[in-house]
């Protein structure tokens, strides 16, 4: 199937690492221009390399903290000033903290706010007047199944959920602008030096026991699967979907 995405304008944040950075690899491979934009130098210059690998569009990396207004403005005026417009914009940042309710902190809650809710919203926001001028185009959110139902840490759980709602109330503004807006909600996916990864390399026998009781598809799923769901919906061939949480769990999540 042609996605169509050969030449498109695209950002994604939280992509130096894991789901971010296959989902940024994807739609290098798709023939996209690749804005990639994170916290982290080191990681962000590996990146770099791989795009150009990958294919031989004028890729671009940025360095900035999209929880913070200035670290959004950054990401933006950057991607737009390097490319001339931009099409797709795909939020991948994100972080869980107190592990149970009984320790979490009001820092706790706001870190994890700032790191999962935030960072999304303030890209979105600024990012749209841009999307709108090229016509239309698409924002997908990077959210959990623990935004879907109840699950994982309680900040996490509730910030995720905001995610989920985000998606939904931006859909139902944007649509005038002819952008959809949608968030994918990863199951447990194993990376290498991910939260799963370090998990199993402490309690390979308990972690096994996890997802024989927790996932009926029997493993773990990749980041590749989660980035493959990504660029479909961001993708024309998408036209008609906006407003969704769309599960990419192995069948993990309860929710209908």
């Amino acid at each position: 199937m042609n996605l169509e995405l050969d030449k498109k304008f695209v950002l994604v944040t939280g992509a130096s690492r894991g789901i971010g950075r296959a989902i940024a690899l994807a739609f290098a491979r798709e023939g996209a221009y690749v804005s990639a934009v994170s916290r982290g130098i080191e990681d962000l210059g590996k990146l770099q390399d791989e795009l150009y690998k990958t294919s031989t569009r004028p890729h671009l990396t940025t360095t900035a903290d999209v929880a913070t207004s200035a670290g959004a403005d950054k990401a933006i005026c950057e991607t737009v000033r390097h490319f001339g417009g931009l099409d797709i914009v795909v939020t991948v940042a994100g972080k869980s903290f107190a592990r149970d309710a009984h320790d979490m902190t009001e820092d706790d809650l706001r870190q994890s706010l700032d790191a999962n809710l935030w960072t999304t919203a303030n890209i979105a926001q600024r990012a749209a007047p841009f999307l709108a001028k090229r016509g239309g185009g698409s924002i997908t959110m990077i959210s959990s199944i623990w935004g879907r139902e109840a699950g994982g840490a309680p900040g996490y759980n509730i910030a995720k959920s905001a995610v989920n709602a985000l998606a939904k109330a931006l859909a139902r503004d944007y649509a005038r602008d002819r952008i959809r807006v949608n968030a994918v909600a990863p199951g447990s996916i194993l990376h290498p030096g991910g939260g799963w990864y370090r998990r199993q390399q402490a309690d390979p026998e308990g972690i096994a026991k996890f997802v024989a009781a927790e996932i009926p598809m029997g493993r773990f799923g990749t980041v590749e699967e989660v980035a493959d769901v990504v660029t479909f919906v961001a993708s024309a061939r998408a036209g008609w979907i906006t407003g969704a949480c769309i599960p990419v769990d192995g069948g993990q999540s309860r929710a209908f």
